[in-house]
């Protein structure tokens, strides 16, 4: 494991003591049992030879704690759909590891699979393609031609097989430029080589995209053949770009296929911003949907060839989308009619770092060929303001490659609706939306399509995940078949654990809603409790407020193995999603920027009374616990409210806003949620007034430092980009100066979300003995 930095007031030079180490010993094991469970990451679903079956393929993710890595191995399953209906899975004997793998993508037909492999240093990037029985081709792309491919599972990530499986686009961080090469004369001039007796320098800063991006500067488009081992850049994109999400688009007439790609700006679309802001979590990037001519050639010899380069030419890319601010995700319907996107305007013309989304079409050509007069067709508006049980708007992390039904105009998507995760159907030509799964307070993931039929997740915060599969009369009514797997095992303890603990979601009222404030603002926001199903002499257990960054985001109805070992050591959970979260409608979310530190900590505080006068916690024994914007919470709580809370505990918190603007990848986020929307971003500079810092300063936790006294636990990584450890690290210093009980852990190599296993694992494990101890 990582040396680990542990600091306490109370410990500083005596280390552990024999309590703590008992303590440590027995809740390592519980934690153990909950950190091995395994998830369901992806599946594919593929036809099989004979009618009446299919084939799926599940990519199963579990922590290698002693590795510090994430396993990553493939479970396949026969599915066998009887003439009465029922549906049974024939699981393999066994998984298989997908070791140095960084992904894989199956071809359209399941007849070959694409493994990419990045290797480290300047081993060269190595791409297989394999059959039903062997691999059938390696092509190794040595660093000249492109870096790493794009593997992150967010934004630059597009990986797309052409319909004739002879041809793979893909994005790949472009050749870094040649760096200057010095000796003991000095400067060696170009076209030199680098020898033991030279040196490398360091070149030329270059900008990247923040947060979990360090050291990416411009994500590539490129085509591999796999046929011939050809790899070509596509030309005509403007080095201005960076891309991602790429996909073929219909066929033509043409020689030249088109490809369709997301591109963002490196000025973020603004002349003010003269670099790259930090993009992973923020949709408030502008972005567009490009089409572009792949130049596929026929290459003549069976050797590694790149082709193209960077210029501007009759080639250039087309901007389908200058008309919207935000635009990604696309898919082409399967008769290539149309092409449908996801579109986060609201996001970006707010400068919230997330919003509710909107769909669109576009009517693709007939002739193939894409132009700037594309018209664009709205689908599924963003809603302001939400009806109570009615659809709350768009709330989608990601699409599947193929979302459609056989009726070719039906995408099947997850979103977000209130504080679960749902399935709906959207009919992109008529806009009609229609919540697929039941009625419960579970949430539900989707995770392939089988013809008409839906493969699926679901869990809750008592509950394992569990396949689903979906099926349909006429589309009207679905149905679900709980599936058996061998993916949702676990050991008895965990099973006996979890079924002694239940949820439920309760409605909060907003407290002195003002007659300035929207519909939507006004509307209830919710809280989830898990709890005990029997009392012990009527007593409550201590109850943990668990609070989620973002601010835009949430924590949904799901299984969470962190929250479920905390619930599994005796105390009840009461998480918050507060007004400003996603899954509610656009007018409570914007309700929140400008408002930070006041209004998200009342509706904490009327969450937990909430709960302390139905009788469900005792306001003597309560914790309270979030990281990033849910740590701005927890340091804010036990500032403003110092007799509300026992214990804290805060990940990567802000605590200074006025020192984050100066040090983090999203100094505009400062400026948006302090001072509100638009008015934020005309703000925004990245060099702040004394006026500035002076409202940044007022609306940070650390103005109200001087009043809290509740021991707190600081879990802080320090290669963390979008809220320094500086910050951290400041306000747990102010806190121990002013004779605060603090605890400091530092993970040397770990990012914001500090999830690493060996690093999650340890966090959360300080957490109860940390919660343990001021409980006893």
């Amino acid at each position: 494991m990582d040396a680990r930095i542990s600091v306490s007031t109370k410990e500083v030079s005596q280390g552990l003591d024999v309590a703590n180490e008992e303590e440590l010993a027995s809740q390592s094991k519980l934690l153990k049992e909950f950190a091995s469970l395994s998830t369901i990451d992806r599946a594919w679903v593929f036809e099989s030879d004979n009618g009446g079956s299919s084939r799926a393929m599940f990519s199963i993710g579990q922590p290698n704690l002693l590795g510090n890595k994430k396993r990553t191995h493939v479970l396949s399953s026969h599915i066998a759909k009887e003439s009465n209906g029922s549906v049974s899975f024939q699981w393999a004997p066994f998984p298989v590891e997908m070791s140095g793998v960084s992904t894989i993508v199956p071809s359209p037909s399941g007849q070959k699979m694409l493994v990419i492999r990045n290797q480290e240093n300047d081993s060269p990037t190595q791409f297989e393609i394999w059959g039903p029985s062997q691999m059938e081709k390696e092509i190794h792309i040595p660093k000249s031609v492109h870096g790493s491919v794009y593997t992150d599972g967010w934004w630059f990530e597009g990986i797309s097989w052409s319909s004739d499986e002879t041809l793979i686009a893909y994005v790949a961080e472009d050749p870094f430029p040649s760096k200057p090469v010095f000796d003991g004369l000095g400067y060696k001039k170009t076209g030199s080589t680098e020898d033991c007796n030279s040196w490398k320098g360091q070149g030329d800063f270059e900008e990247d995209w923040g947060e979990t991006y360090s050291g990416k500067r411009r994500p590539g488009l490129f085509v591999v053949n796999i046929i011939s081992g050809d790899v070509h850049i596509v030309d005509g994109i403007s080095k201005s770009l960076s891309v991602g999400q790429v996909v073929w688009a219909p066929k033509n007439d043409d020689l030249d296929k088109y490809l369709v790609f997301v591109g963002w700006p490196s000025d973020c679309g603004s002349e003010k911003i003269v670099r790259k802001l930090g993009i992973k979590y923020c949709y408030n990037r502008p972005c567009a949907l490009y089409a572009v001519k792949a130049s596929v050639h026929k290459p003549e010899t069976d050797k590694l060839e790149t082709k193209g380069d960077r210029t501007e030419d009759m080639t250039a890319a087309i901007n389908l989308t200058q008309d919207i601010s935000s635009a990604f995700f696309p898919r082409f319907s399967p008769d290539g009619k149309f092409l449908v996107f996801l579109s986060a305007k609201s996001a970006v013309d707010t400068g919230a770092h997330s919003a509710t989304d909107s769909l669109h079409r576009i009517d693709w050509p007939s002739d193939g060929k894409p132009h700037i007069s594309l018209k664009l067709v709205d689908v599924v508006p963003v809603v302001k303001c939400a009806e109570e049980n009615c659809f709350p708007g768009l709330y989608c992390s990601s699409f599947l490659c193929n979302p459609w039904l056989s009726d070719g105009q039906t995408m099947i998507m997850s979103s977000y609706w209130r504080s679960s995760q749902v399935i709906i159907s959207v009919n992109v030509l008529s806009g009609r939306v229609s919540r697929v799964t039941p009625n419960s307070s579970a949430s539900w993931n989707i995770l392939a399509l089988d013809g008409d039929n839906i493969l699926s997740v679901s869990s809750s915060p008592v509950e394992l995940p569990e396949i689903k599969y979906g099926y349909s009369i006429e589309r009207k009514e679905w149905n679900w078949l709980d599936i058996s797997s061998p993916v949702s095992k676990c050991s008895m303890k965990v099973r006996s654990m979890l079924s002694s603990l239940q949820f439920s979601v309760m409605k909060i009222p907003v407290r002195d809603a003002s007659v300035d404030l929207t519909d939507g603002a006004k509307t209830p926001y919710e809280a989830i409790l898990v709890s005990s199903k029997t009392r012990k002499s009527g007593a409550c257990d201590p109850l943990i407020v668990i609070l989620h960054g973002g601010p835009h985001s949430l924590l949904l109805t799901n299984f969470s193995k962190n929250h479920a070992f905390l619930s599994t050591l005796g105390y009840s959970l009461l998480i918050v999603n507060y007004r400003g979260s996603l899954g509610f409608g656009e007018e409570a979310l914007q309700s929140l920027p400008g408002k930070v530190g006041s209004q998200d900590v009342n509706d904490v505080l009327a969450a937990l009374d909430h709960v302390i006068e139905m009788g469900l916690a005792d306001p003597s024994k309560v914790a309270v616990v979030g990281g990033s914007h849910g740590g701005f919470l927890t340091t804010h709580l036990i500032g403003q409210a110092p007799d509300r809370f026992v214990v804290a505990a805060a990940r990567n918190p802000v605590c200074n806003l006025a020192l984050m603007v100066g040090t983090s990848d999203i100094p505009d986020w400062c400026y948006v949620e302090a001072y509100g929307g638009s008015e934020g971003k005309n703000y925004f500079t990245e060099a702040p007034s004394l006026d500035h810092l002076h409202v940044l300063y007022n609306k940070s936790p650390i103005s109200h430092l001087s009043k809290v006294k509740t021991p707190t636990l600081f879990l802080l990584g320090a290669q963390d980009l979008r809220v320094p450890v500086s910050n951290g690290l400041q306000y747990a210093r102010a806190l121990k100066e002013n004779g605060v009980e603090v605890k400091v852990i530092v993970f040397p190599n770990d990012v914001h979300g500090i999830d690493r296993p060996q690093s999650d694992f340890e966090s959360f494990l300080n957490i109860g003995v940390w919660f343990n101890k001021h409980f006893q």
